[in-house]
């Protein structure tokens, strides 16, 4: 399988801004921090083995949304939440690892802001004849090797999304939310 790299600590000529143009993200001893706006990979993919990896800045005077808020968007409609969500005993699906709005992590894999995490994240592209989906996409994740969902149906796209589920297809999309998320080691596999 053919491992293509989106980001391996220097360019960032893999990505584009959503209309389009360069992206403004900070790149800084090969870790690239969000700046200003989402950023959609150029290469697309169906079937695929997606690793990401995070870090959340440490901020204790905020809560909930407002504390390391972005996400990693599977096929650019699926948004898996990266959230500094470290000690929730029991994460719903807003926070870190849930596939937003729609299912909760099944378990709490978070490590403390400041610490690298991971995403090993497992999809399988909807399937279609005759231009109608014939079986949904799903979904396994795994954070810090952790096995966080195991074959979630993907019934329709979470909000904030750049495409919808019925694609065979898409981008993968890291979300500004307004916190300096950094990241670093992005590369996708074609299954």
């Amino acid at each position: 399988m053919e491992k293509v790299i989106l980001f391996d600590g220097t360019g960032t000529d893999a990505w584009m801004n959503r209309d389009g143009s360069p992206i403004n993200w900070t790149v800084e001893n090969g870790v690239m921090t969000v700046n200003h706006g989402d950023i959609i990979s150029k290469e697309t993919y169906g079937d695929a083995h997606i690793h990401v990896e995070w870090r959340e800045p440490d901020m204790p005077w905020e809560s909930g949304q407002g504390k390391g808020n972005s996400g990693v968007y599977v096929h650019g409609c699926y948004e898996i939440q990266v959230l500094d969500s470290y000690g929730i005993e029991k994460p719903d699906f807003s926070d870190c690892g849930a596939v937003y709005s729609m299912y909760a992590p099944l378990t709490n894999a978070c490590k403390p802001a400041l610490w690298w995490q991971t995403y090993d994240i497992y999809v399988r592209a909807p399937r279609f004849e005759n231009g109608e989906i014939v079986k949904n996409g799903f979904l396994t994740v795994l954070q810090n090797g952790i096995v966080i969902h195991n074959n979630v149906e993907l019934t329709r796209n979470t909000p904030g999304g750049v495409t919808d589920y019925r694609v065979a297809e898409g981008p993968l999309l890291l979300q500004d939310h307004g916190n300096p998320v950094s990241f670093r080691n992005v590369w996708f596999e074609r299954l």
